[in-house]
C-alpha cells in the first residue's frame, strides 16, 4: 500500500512531506508493535511510499540510463535501515538453495566480502556488490532504498566515475531526495517507538543478521543487534537533531 503525502503536505514542501511520512510510519509501528508482521508492514510501507512518491516527482524528467544488466554503480557502499537489512537477510535464507542450483552461492559471496564501514562511498571504491551476478542484482526485489534512489541519466559518466576518471555522475536529485526523506522519516519513527534506527553498512549488517536466527525477534523487542555495523559518517546525535527539527 502506497503512503503518499497529502496535497497540503506536498504544497508545504519537504518538511511537511517528512512529517506526513513520519506519522504514517509511527502509526504502523504502533499498530503492529510486538507482532510477527510488523517488519513486513513497515518494510512494504517504506518501499511502496518511495515508489509512489518518486513516480509523482519524476514524471517530467528525461529517461534514466539505468537498465537491466548494468551494474556499474553496484560498487559503492550501501547503507540501510534495520528493517531493510532484515528483509534482505530473510530473502537470502529463503532463496539460498534455489540460487545454489544455478551456481550462485549467496551466503558464500557475502562471507567473502569484507564489510567497509570506513569507505568513502565513491564510485572508484571498486568493490563489487556480492549480490551482483553477470550484471544482474540477485536481491533486486528487496534491494534497499539506497539502491532504489541511486539512478543516473548518463551511463558513460557512471563508467568514467567507476574508473576514477570523473568525480561527478548526473544522478537524479529527485530520486535521491525522496529516498532521503522516506528513509529519514522511517528512522525517526523507529527511534520514537524504541526500535533500532541507525544506518548500517549492508554487508556487515547482513553478516550479523544471518548469524542470528532470532534477529527479527530481537529487532521487534528493541535490541540493536546490528550495532557493530553502524555507519557514523553522520552521528546519531546529529541525525536525531535533524529529525526533531523536521518534525517541528
Amino acid at each position: 500500500m502506497a503512503v503518499a503525502a497529502d496535497p497540503q503536505a506536498e504544497a508545504d514542501g519537504p518538511a511537511a512531506f517528512f512529517r506526513a511520512q513520519h506519522s504514517a510510519f509511527g502509526a504502523t509501528l504502533g499498530a503492529h508493535k510486538g507482532t510477527r508482521e510488523m517488519l513486513d508492514r513497515i518494510w512494504m510501507q517504506a518501499f511502496s511510499s518511495y515508489e509512489h512518491n518518486v513516480a509523482e516527482q519524476t514524471k517530467d524528467l528525461p529517461p534514466l540510463a539505468c537498465r537491466k544488466g548494468c551494474g556499474t554503480c553496484c560498487r559503492i557502499q550501501v547503507v540501510a535501515t534495520a528493517p531493510e537489512v532484515l528483509m534482505v537477510a530473510r530473502y537470502i535464507r529463503a532463496m539460498a538453495d534455489g540460487f545454489r542450483k544455478v551456481g550462485i552461492d549467496l551466503p558464500a559471496r557475502l562471507a567473502a566480502t569484507a564489510a567497509s564501514p570506513g569507505s568513502t562511498g565513491t564510485m572508484a571504491l571498486g568493490r563489487e556488490c556480492p549480490f551482483l551476478a553477470e550484471g544482474i542484482c540477485v536481491i533486486y526485489p528487496v534491494r534497499p532504498l539506497a539502491c532504489r534512489g541511486h539512478v543516473s541519466f548518463n551511463e558513460d559518466a557512471c563508467v568514467a566515475a567507476l574508473e576514477g576518471e570523473a568525480d561527478e555522475v548526473p544522478v537524479s536529485e529527485s530520486h535521491r531526495t525522496v529516498r532521503a526523506l522516506v528513509q529519514g522519516a522511517l528512522q525517526s519513527a523507529l527511534r520514537d517507538t524504541g526500535h533500532a534506527w541507525a544506518l548500517y553498512d549492508l554487508v556487515g549488517a547482513l553478516k550479523i543478521a544471518l548469524a542470528r536466527p532470532d534477529a527479527e525477534a530481537a529487532f521487534g523487542a528493541g535490541e540493536d543487534i546490528l550495532d557493530p555495523a553502524i555507519i557514523d559518517h553522520v552521528s546519531r546525535e546529529e541525525m536525531a537533531r535533524t529529525f526533531d527539527r523536521l518534525k517541528g
